[in-house]
């Protein structure tokens, strides 16, 4: 079962989750990222932080509303951070409107959370831990469990307040009803429902953020509701619990004097080093309130309403309860072990290169020297090397080092600029040169030092360019003479957007058009030589046409002479 879910269509190669992630529990694949649900610790930072919101809770808020619908007894878990998360003016509010909704009860969780805070003061009395870290926060408890799971032995071996409520609730009310509980974090889902050692007791888990959804598609206006009343006994100070020092401060009432120091620590990084230093046996005999949320449950992942700041939370839960600074007498009694849960080592088999491995995965990138390694962290990890490793443990792509990526563009550029036959240049905003290729420099005789930044029109004319600044329509295939050059080109610019730059190549037509005009003077040449050819032959024709018609004319004058003396011949002859 999954507790976050994944749109990959959002996921835009960003890396900021990597970057978030403290566990390093995401994976990337052909520029995408996904979670690894065995090494996630859901902290919630990667929702957070995503900048396409890529990373959605995985939402029970359907399953709520078919037990309401199916008339089944619903019984809500509410998490004592709704003082600060939900906008209200009493808390009897809070529990009209989920009356309104179905809940059949409304029961602060900080009532198991007088519980919770018995079983810590026993630890602290009883004094045999080296050191207690607090069990209310599961991320923390993942966190330790799965990459410190020689420090599971300090966790306070007590299940969480959420827990603890349910099996109470089930205890009371019997198992015909539905626990919901309804909190800030997200990490409640897998405790819940997940870990076979704490599910079974709470049947769904809601976050701020979809109860304040729900209530508006409702029409339940939180302001407007008449103020009810809250279904379970005062848990007084535990309503502290979801601010800094909030367990401390329950555990110091319950428990009084004791020799345990107390350590207040919350996000993770902070939680980190505090249990990096546990490891080399820096403290010893210390309480410590942990929380993966920094400025603990009141800044948790599924808490909307941004507008006020932790210290400013942190105030008003603290002034609601400060009449209320002693644990509850009226509670009854648990058997012993009733709220026992076990630590244990959940870590995982890593598989971790060689050092000629590494070596090989960072020269894949350029990275050839130490010098060449510049642990910019823009890949989400805090060193090339441990980039290298999660290559070779298959959660890393090459591609995603940025630096890497980006030499081999500007080298894969370099190649066009300096190897393509077409002259390319591209021009700024102002129409001032940026680039210029090789083919440019030989086109136009200048070199790229001449001419960069330089404005264009002190090159060639810049009209054609500013028409496509303005207008961004591109212009293809336009033939263009330049007389100054005495070249002819056909032209391409393009308006490129990213840049806000306008791109032109220019393909050197010219010997080609040289040609064209020697083979059209050629032609010329050839009818002009054709043409007098025929007028010679027409002169010819005409003079041999005359010379017949001289001799024709002479030649009948002759034959008529001819025959009119032998016809007179053979009339004198008849005569006679």
């Amino acid at each position: 079962m999954k507790v976050i879910g994944f749109e990959a269509a959002q996921c835009k190669n960003c890396y900021k989750c990597v970057r978030t992630c403290a566990v390093k529990a995401i994976e990337v694949k052909n520029g995408q990222a996904q979670i690894l649900d065995d090494q996630c610790i859901l902290c919630g930072r990667c929702m957070e932080v995503c900048p396409q919101s890529a990373k959605k809770f995985v939402s029970d808020l359907d399953k709520v509303k078919y037990y309401i619908q199916n008339h089944e007894h619903v019984i809500a878990s509410l998490a004592p951070s709704y003082m600060v998360a939900l906008e209200h003016h009493h808390p009897g509010q809070v529990a009209a409107a989920l009356k309104q909704l179905g809940f059949t009860q409304v029961r602060e969780t900080s009532e198991a959370a007088a519980y919770v805070t018995g079983e810590y003061a026993r630890l602290v009395q009883e004094g045999n831990m080296k050191n207690i870290i607090t069990s209310c926060c599961p991320s923390v408890n993942d966190l330790i469990e799965l990459y410190h799971p020689e420090l599971a032995e300090y966790v306070a071996p007590v299940i969480s307040p959420m827990i603890a409520h349910g099996k109470m609730l089930h205890e009371e009310l019997g198992n015909n009803m539905r626990v919901v509980f309804i909190g800030p974090c997200i990490a409640k889902k897998r405790e819940a429902e997940i870990d076979s050692r704490t599910n079974g007791y709470v049947d769904a888990v809601i976050d701020f953020v979809e109860l304040e959804e729900w209530l508006e598609e409702a029409g339940i206006d939180l302001l407007s509701c008449k103020p009810g009343r809250m279904d379970n006994r005062n848990p007084k100070i535990n309503r502290l619990y979801p601010v800094s020092g909030g367990i401390l401060s329950a555990v110091k009432a319950a428990a009084g004097t004791h020799t345990y120091k107390t350590i207040m620590v919350h996000g993770l990084d902070d939680c980190i080093s505090l249990l990096e230093s546990m490891k080399k046996g820096e403290l010893e005999h210390c309480l410590i309130e942990m929380s993966a949320c920094r400025g603990s449950c009141i800044e948790g992942p599924a808490i909307a309403h941004r507008k006020h700041s932790r210290f400013l939370k942190k105030i008003t839960i603290e002034e609601l309860a400060v009449n209320e600074s002693e644990q509850p007498k009226d509670f009854p009694k648990k058997p012993e072990g009733y709220f026992s849960r076990e630590f244990h080592d959940r870590s995982q088999t890593v598989l971790m290169p060689t050092e000629e491995e590494i070596r090989e995965i960072l020269r894949k990138i350029g990275k050839n020297t130490e010098k060449d390694e510049l642990n910019c962290t823009a890949c989400g990890y805090p060193s090339c090397r441990e980039k290298a490793i999660a290559v070779y443990q298959g959660k890393a792509e090459l591609t995603m080092c940025m630096p890497y990526m980006q030499e081999q563009a500007r080298s894969m550029a370099r190649t066009i600029m300096d190897k393509s036959p077409d002259a390319i240049l591209a021009v700024d905003s102002d129409m001032r040169i940026v680039e210029f290729s090789k083919a440019a420099e030989v086109c136009f005789g200048k070199t790229r030092r001449e001419v960069k930044h330089k404005p264009l029109r002190d090159l060639i004319s810049d009209s054609d360019f500013r028409q496509v600044y303005r207008s961004h329509n591109n212009i293809y295939g336009k033939k263009v003479y330049d007389p100054h050059y005495q070249l002819y080109m056909i032209q391409d610019i393009i308006y490129m957007e990213e840049q806000d730059s306008v791109l032109g190549l220019f393909q050197n037509i010219t010997e080609e058009e040289l040609k064209k005009k020697q083979q059209y003077a050629l032609k010329l040449e050839t009818v002009e030589m054709a043409q007098e050819v025929i007028d010679r032959q027409m002169m010819v024709a005409q003079q041999i046409a005359s010379l017949l018609g001289e001799t024709t004319a002479e030649t009948k004058v002759s034959l008529t002479k001819l025959r009119n003396m032998i016809l007179t011949d053979e009339e004198k002859l008849e005569q006679t």
